[in-house]
C-alpha cells in the first residue's frame, strides 16, 4: 500500500479530501512523513472554509469542555478527536490535544494529531503549522521546524502568525527581525526582538518608542516609557514627550505626566491638564495661574469650558460666579453644570432669591440634563423630609421622563412608588415599581423594586439564608472584536495564543474601539486581573461619541456583557466557605467584588489584604478564634475562610440584618449602632438614605446592587421573571 501511494500520487489527487482522510486513516496518523508529502501533493480549496463558516457558531460539544479540570478535558477531547467522521468539533479536538502534548514536551504524539489538520480546520491553519514546528523541535528535527515556520511565511504571509515565524527564523538570520518590526508592530514577538535588541544595544530610542506607540499598557511599556525619560530625554521630540505624558496620565502620575508636558507641543488639552495636575497637588495659587493661561490662548477650546468649571471651585464666591456666567455664555453644552454650581454657591452666601433664580433657568432651559435632574432630585427630597409626599411625587417624576438616562433616575422612580405607597396608592406604587424594575434592571433599586413587587429576592433580613440557584455558562461569549481564528482560540481557552493575536490586530493601542475594549476586558479576566478587566469594561460608559455610546448600549444588552462586569471567580472556594458558615453564596460574591474585585494580592493603604479586604488585626483575631495557627491573607482560601468567619459574625451582631451587617463590615459596628439609635430602622429604605457616610451609604447600596445583579445574571429563576415583565413606556409613568 505504502509503495503504491508513492508510485501513483496522481490518483490520489482526484481523490476529495474527506474521502482521502476517510480512506487511510491509519496511515495518515502512523507516519508524519508521508502524510506531509500527501499534504503537499493536495491543493488547497475552499470547502474547508465554507464548512467551517457554517459549523462555527453551532452548538459544540469542545467549547462545553473549556472550563472542565486538565485531566477530565483531556479524556473528553480524546474520545471526540478519536471520532471517524470529519467534524469541526473533531479538529478542534485534535487542536486542543496536540497543545497540551507540546506543553509536556511531546513532540511526536503532537505531530500525529497535527499532520494535515491545517486543511481540515482552516480557521487556525497558521497556528497549526506553528504548532507543528514546535513539535519538530521537540522532535529534535530542526531542519523540519524551520521549514514549517517557512512556510508559514510564504502561505500565510499577512497573517501575524507569521511573526512567530519571523521571530524563529530571525534567531539564525536577522533579516527576519527586520521584517517582523516592519510588518507587525503589534505583535508581543515583535516586542520580543525589541527588547531583546535592546539588551544588545541599549542606546536605540527608537525601538523604546516603536515599543510605547504600538503597545497595550502592559509592564514592558512603563519600563519603555521610563527609560525614555531617564536616559533619551534630549533626543525626544514634541510629540514623543505628549505620547509619554498621556500614558502617566491615563495611569493616573499626574506628576510625570506634568513634567512631560511641559515639553510636548502647546495645545488646549496639554495646558488644562497641567492646570489640573497642580489642582490635585494642591498648588491652588499655581492652579488658577494656569487655569487663567489656558482660558486666554484657547478661549473657545472644550477644554476651556472645564477650565473655568475646575476654577471656580478653587475661586471666592465673586469671582466663582464670573467664571461660571463665562460658561453658560460661551459653553451651552456645560451650562447645566455651571448653573447648578452656581445655585448651590448663591445659597450657601445666603443669597436665596439669586439661587433660586438660577435653578428656575437650569429646569426651564435645561430640563434634560443631568444636573436638572439632580435638583430636582434634591428639591424632592426636602418635600419628602417634611411629610409632603405629593410634591415629592411631582419634582421626581419628571426625573423619570426627561432625564431617564441620569444617575439619580432609578433612585427616582423607585420612591415614587414609596411615596405612592406612603400615600396609599398601591396601583401607583406598583406601576413604579413595575417601571423601576424594568427601565432599571441593574439597579440597586431594581432589587428593592422586585422585592416590593413579591419577587423572591431576599430582603435584608432574610438574604443570608437564602440558597439561589446558580447556572453559569458552560461556554466562554463570542468576543465582538477579532478575526475568525482570534475568537476561535478564545472560545477553545487558548488563552495566551488568544492574548497575543489580540495584540496584533488591535487598530491602535493608545485608542481602543468600543468592541476592543471590551474583548481586552475579557482577555483579563482570563488572566485573573480582575480589578483591571471590570474597569475596562465599566469605563465603556464614559464614550463620547454618539457612535460610541450606541455600541456600549448594543453591548449593555448583551448577556456577555453582564457576565464579564459580574464574573465568578473563585467561585469553587466562595462556595466552599459560604456553605460552611450558611451564608448567600451570591452575597458574599457580591461583598468581595465590591472590596477587592477579586484580587487576592491587593492592599489598602492602612493594610486591609486580599479578596475580602481584612485588616491584619481583625484576620488575627479571626484565626484565633478558628484556632488557625498558620495563615495567609494572599491565599484565597485563607482569605475567604477568614473573611466569611468575619462575615458571619456582623450578622450574628445585628440578628441576621444583612444591611447592618455589610454597612458594619465597611464602617465598624460602633458606628452602626450609633446610627440605630439615632434613625429609624423599620423602614430599611429610610434608613440606607440616612447613614451619613457617604462611602458607607454608598457602600451598601453597591454591595447589594452587586448581589442582585449576580442573581439577575446567574439565577434562571429571576430571569424567567424577567421574562414576563411588561415593556415600559418611559412617558406612561404613574403621576399623583
Amino acid at each position: 500500500m505504502l509503495k503504491n501511494l508513492k508510485a501513483k500520487p496522481s490518483l490520489l489527487l482526484g481523490i476529495s479530501s474527506g474521502l482521502l482522510l476517510l480512506a487511510i486513516p491509519s496511515i495518515l496518523f502512523l507516519n508524519p512523513e508521508i502524510r506531509e508529502r500527501l499534504e503537499q501533493q493536495t491543493p488547497l480549496n475552499s470547502s474547508s472554509q465554507e464548512s467551517f463558516e457554517a459549523d462555527k457558531d453551532k452548538p459544540s460539544a469542545v467549547m462545553n469542555l473549556v472550563f472542565l479540570p486538565g485531566e477530565e478535558q483531556e479524556t473528553q477531547l480524546r474520545a471526540i478527536a478519536d471520532s471517524n467522521q470529519a467534524s469541526l468539533d473533531r479538529s478542534r479536538a485534535r487542536y486542543l490535544l496536540a497543545s497540551i502534548l507540546l506543553k509536556k514536551f511531546e513532540g511526536g504524539p503532537a505531530l500525529r494529531l497535527l499532520q494535515g489538520l491545517d486543511r481540515q480546520y482552516p480557521a487556525l491553519a497558521p497556528q497549526i503549522l506553528l504548532k507543528q514546528g514546535r513539535a519538530y523541535e521537540l522532535s529534535n528535527e530542526p531542519q523540519k521546524a524551520q521549514e514549517m515556520w517557512r512556510k508559514i511565511i510564504e502561505r500565510y504571509p499577512d497573517s501575524p502568525v507569521a511573526a512567530d515565524a519571523l521571530y524563529n527564523l530571525g534567531k539564525t538570520n536577522p533579516e527576519y527581525w527586520e521584517q517582523a518590526i516592519t510588518q507587525f508592530p503589534r505583535h508581543p514577538r515583535t516586542h520580543d526582538i525589541i527588547l531583546e535588541r535592546l539588551k544588545d544595544n541599549p542606546n536605540q530610542p527608537q525601538l523604546l518608542l516603536n515599543l510605547l506607540k504600538n503597545s497595550l499598557p502592559e509592564p514592558s511599556t512603563n519600563q519603555a516609557r521610563e527609560r525614555l525619560v531617564q536616559e533619551f530625554s534630549k533626543q525626544l521630540t514634541p510629540s514623543d514627550w505628549e505620547l509619554i505624558a498621556d500614558g502617566y496620565w491615563d495611569q493616573n502620575l499626574y506628576q510625570k505626566a506634568a513634567a512631560a508636558y511641559q515639553k510636548a507641543s502647546p495645545s488646549p488639552r496639554q495646558a488644562y491638564r497641567m492646570a489640573r495636575y497642580l489642582q490635585i497637588d494642591d498648588k491652588i495659587e499655581e492652579a488658577k495661574l494656569s487655569y487663567k493661561k489656558l482660558i486666554k490662548l484657547y478661549p473657545k477650546a472644550p477644554e476651556t469650558a472645564l477650565g473655568l468649571l475646575r476654577l471656580a471651585d478653587i475661586s471666592q464666591t465673586q469671582d466663582a460666579l464670573i467664571y461660571l456666567d463665562l460658561v453658560v455664555k460661551q459653553f451651552p453644552e456645560k451650562a447645566p453644570q455651571a448653573l447648578l454650581k452656581k445655585a448651590n454657591l448663591l445659597s450657601r452666601a445666603g443669597n436665596a432669591t439669586a439661587a433660586s433664580q438660577a435653578q428656575q433657568v437650569l429646569i426651564n432651559q435645561y430640563s434634560n440634563s443631568d444636573e436638572a435632574a439632580d435638583l430636582r432630585w434634591k428639591i424632592a427630597q426636602q418635600y419628602a423630609d417634611n411629610d409632603n409626599f405629593v410634591k415629592a411625587w411631582e419634582w421626581a417624576q419628571p426625573i423619570t421622563v426627561n432625564n431617564a438616562n441620569s444617575s439619580v433616575a432609578p433612585k427616582a422612580a423607585f420612591w415614587v412608588g414609596k411615596w405612592a405607597q406612603k400615600l396609599g396608592k398601591q396601583k401607583e406604587a406598583q406601576d413604579a415599581f413595575t417601571h423601576t424594575l424594568g427601565r432599571y434592571p441593574s439597579s440597586y433599586y431594581a432589587w428593592r423594586s422586585a422585592l416590593l413587587l413579591g419577587w423572591p429576592v431576599g430582603d435584608f433580613e432574610t438574604v443570608r439564608a437564602k440558597t439561589p440557584t446558580i447556572q453559569k455558562s458552560t461556554q466562554r461569549p463570542i468576543p465582538p472584536f477579532g478575526s475568525d481564528a482570534f475568537k476561535e482560540l478564545y472560545r477553545l481557552g487558548e488563552e495566551q495564543q488568544a492574548w497575543e493575536l489580540f495584540q496584533a490586530e488591535i487598530v491602535d493601542p493608545t485608542k481602543l474601539t468600543v468592541a476592543e475594549q471590551f474583548t481586552y476586558g475579557l482577555l483579563l479576566l482570563d488572566q485573573n486581573r480582575n480589578i483591571e478587566a471590570i474597569n475596562q469594561i465599566w469605563s465603556l460608559k464614559e464614550r463620547e461619541t454618539p457612535e460610541e455610546l450606541s455600541q456600549w448600549q448594543s453591548l449593555r444588552g448583551t448577556q456577555e456583557y453582564w457576565q464579564a462586569l459580574f464574573p465568578f471567580p473563585y467561585y469553587d472556594l466562595i462556595l466552599k466557605w459560604s456553605q460552611e458558615r450558611k451564608l448567600n453564596p451570591l452575597l458574599v460574591t457580591a461583598l468581595i467584588r465590591q472590596e477587592s474585585r477579586f484580587e487576592k494580592d491587593i492592599k489598602s493603604p492602612v493594610g486591609a489584604t486580599g479578596l475580602m479586604q481584612l485588616m491584619p488585626a481583625t484576620a488575627k483575631m479571626v484565626a484565633d478564634n478558628l484556632n488557625l495557627e498558620e495563615y495567609s491573607l494572599t491565599k484565597p482560601n485563607d482569605n475567604i475562610n477568614l473573611g466569611t468567619w468575619y462575615f458571619d459574625y456582623t450578622h450574628q451582631t445585628y440578628n441576621n440584618n444583612s444591611m447592618f451587617a455589610v454597612a458594619s463590615y465597611n464602617a465598624g459596628p460602633g458606628n452602626v449602632s450609633k446610627w440605630l439609635t439615632r434613625y429609624e430602622s423599620s423602614d430599611h429604605d429610610e434608613f440606607v438614605e440616612n447613614i451619613p457616610f457617604n462611602e458607607t451609604k454608598g457602600y451598601v447600596e453597591s454591595v447589594f446592587g452587586n448581589y442582585w445583579n449576580y442573581q439577575r445574571i446567574y439565577n434562571p429563576e429571576i430571569a424567567q421573571l424577567f421574562n414576563k415583565l411588561p415593556q415600559v413606556n418611559p412617558k406612561n409613568q404613574p403621576k399623583p
